[in-house]
Formats: C-alpha cells, structure tokens, sequence
C-alpha cells in the first residue's frame, strides 16, 4: 500500500490515541502548578513525536498527533471559535449493563466568528516530522448543535437556527481553506449524531424536545455539505459516523438503517469511517446506498476492548461487507479513536500498537 490508496487509505485509523505516561504525568504536574505552560508543550510534542515514530513502524500510510493537545475530539474546536462554550448536555453515556456518564457539549452564546485557527497549528508541527499524509479531525458540524437539543443556542445569538448553520459553516469552510494553505490534504470530520438519530431511544428523547429526527437528519446533511462545499481542490474530507466514546461507553446503539439512504447518498464526502465492530453497530445492508466513489472505512476492530482481533475473522467480516459494496470502495480501521477524551479506554498502549499493526496487516493481505 502506498498514500496513493487514499485518502481515505485502505488502513486508515481514526485519529485519538492512549495518551502515554509520560504525557498524562505532565498533565497532572501542570494542573498541580509543578509544571509550567511551556513545560506541558514541551511534553506535548515529545508524545506526538514519539506517536509519530510508531504510527510509521506499525506501516500506517496516514498519520495524525493522536489529539495530544485536545482535553476532547471536539473541546479543540469550542476553545478557538469565538461565540461558543460547553455547557450539560441533555444525554448521557451509558455502557452494556446500563451504566450512565454525563457529559458536557457545546453551547453557543454569541455570533459565530473564526478569529484564530483551530487546527493549523496541530497540522503544522506533525506535518514537519513526516512524509507520509497527515491526517486532520474536526469536530463534524451538527456536533455544535445537537447534544442541547432545543436548549444549545442562546436567543441573544440567535433567534433562527438557519442563521447559526450559515455562520457554522462558513466558520468551517474557513478552516478548510486555511488547512488546505498549509498543505493539507485530508480532514476527517468526527460525527456522533448521525449514528444517534438512528436509535429509536434517541428519537424519542428528540420527540419529547419538540423536535422531528428526520428534519434533523436532512437539516444536518444540508449543514455538512455548506461547510465542505467550497473545499480547495486536493483536500479530502471524509466522515467518521460514530456512537460515542469515553471510557468504552457509548451514546448510541444500532445501525445506520434511518439515514442510511439520505446520508450515504446526500452527504457530499470523499468517504465514510463507519463502527462495525460489534453487533450493537447492524449490519452491513445500508451500505447499498453508498454510490460509487466514495470508499467506506470498515471499522472492525475495537479500540473499547484490549482483546486483538482475529486477522482471518476480519477477512470473513471485509468479504461479508463487499457482497453488499464493492470490495474496491472498501477499506479498514478501528472502529473509533483510542481516546476521544484524556481519560482514553482501559487498555494499554501495547494493546493500540497491535490493534493498529493489526489493521496494517489485514489490508495489506486484502489489498495488496
């Protein structure tokens, strides 16, 4: 495999990785005041070389700074666009038995305005330490809006929703522009709602809100692709669908059968990073809708359990897939980053380094 295979890449990986010891050692010392600003960035960039070094031994073809310089996948974002804050969410987290984590989610207090880039910086330093393409996530779009449901946007900002998405998306399409400036050439966009608003638990909860959860569904497609639409020739934008992730909890369950046909077939990306690891995730029928071009990521192995995955058990699961999409539209990866959130899952490092090799490997075999 070459980088020409994406992207997205035939191995691809998410984005988050386990933050290393001597990272989460720093961080603890900078909270109690032992270790200064310029100490923690120090850390910071030793960890994301280090990551760096290893995501290229494992034979990644894309690499990215396993968000080392973000509290969350999406609290990055907040902190540098002017108008926003996290605030209660109106979910929660919940695991296999039941189990509930609450969590905090974006709110939006003022007018929307890019006074600052928000991931160039991050693009920069790895892009100076590799050869290989450099992989950027963005929190996705409707990740600003949907977790506060009818309460996420002060009146004060604005009275109409469709105010807030244009300046949402020109605040994205911003961003983009400046990546692609800087030599990027591929950004993953990290969704959970999407996956969300196909568990008919959800739906209800967005019923009982006084909200529809389809016209969220078509409102949402709309908003990604104002963002995306102006893209610069040479940048690939593709879609991470998710079900949440912290602490191996999750926010939703079952497949993507609701949006499927509007989604894969509407959303105007270059490819989608789908969870498929486990039977809480579907099946693969709604991959029908996914029209030609567009590659899809198979998520099939775990980053919420240390259990490495059976190489011959994941080609049953690429061959089961490709009697529904072509073989050649499909690709593989973990089923979601390995720390969305600092805390990370419980697992090892070693754990991720062989998952990810893992990934390699199977590709490789499928590929060539």
């Amino acid at each position: 495999m070459t980088p020409r295979d994406g992207p997205p890449f035939r191995a691809d990986h998410v984005g988050s990785l386990l933050r290393p010891r001597a990272l989460i050692a720093a961080l603890k010392a900078h909270r109690a005041g032992i270790l200064d600003d310029v100490g923690l960035e120090a850390a910071r960039d030793a960890a994301i070389r280090d990551a760096v070094r290893q995501q290229e031994a494992v034979g990644l073809p894309v690499v990215g700074d396993g968000e080392f310089r973000r509290v969350s996948y999406w609290a990055g974002f907040v902190a540098r666009v002017d108008g926003l804050e996290a605030r209660e969410a109106a979910f929660a987290f919940r695991d296999e038995e039941g189990r509930e984590s609450a969590f905090t989610a974006p709110h939006v207090t003022a007018p929307l305005r890019r006074s600052r880039a928000i991931a160039g910086d991050e693009f920069a330093f790895v892009a100076g330490l590799t050869d290989r393409v450099v992989k950027i996530t963005l929190p996705s779009p409707p990740t600003m809006h949907f977790w506060r449901l009818d309460r996420g946007i002060d009146p004060a900002a604005y009275v109409d929703a469709a105010d807030f998405f244009a300046d949402l998306a020109r605040v994205y399409a911003e961003e983009l522009a400046d990546l692609a400036a800087r030599g990027a050439a591929y950004v993953q966009l990290d969704d959970v709602l999407f996956a969300m608003l196909c568990d008919p638990v959800v739906r209800a909860r967005v019923a009982e809100a006084g909200m529809d959860a389809d016209r969220l569904i078509d409102d949402y497609i709309g908003l990604c692709n104002r963002a995306i639409a102006g893209r610069p020739p040479g940048l690939a934008v593709a879609m991470h669908i998710r079900r949440g992730n912290y602490k191996s909890h999750f926010l939703s369950a079952g497949g993507y059968d609701a949006a499927a046909q509007r989604l894969f077939a509407e959303l105007a990306v270059d490819g989608f990073l789908l969870e498929y690891d486990t039977p809480r995730a579907g099946d693969f029928t709604p991959l029908r809708f996914v029209p030609p071009g567009r590659r899809v990521v198979l998520g099939l192995v775990s980053t919420k359990t240390p259990g490495l995955e059976d190489a011959e058990a994941l080609r049953r699961r690429i061959d089961e897939a490709a009697k529904i999409l072509p073989l050649d539209q499909l690709a593989l990866s973990p089923q979601c980053g390995f720390a969305s959130t600092l805390a990370g899952n419980p697992f090892g490092e070693a754990d991720q380094w062989a998952k990810l090799a893992r990934v390699v490997e199977v590709a490789e075999r499928v590929w060539g």
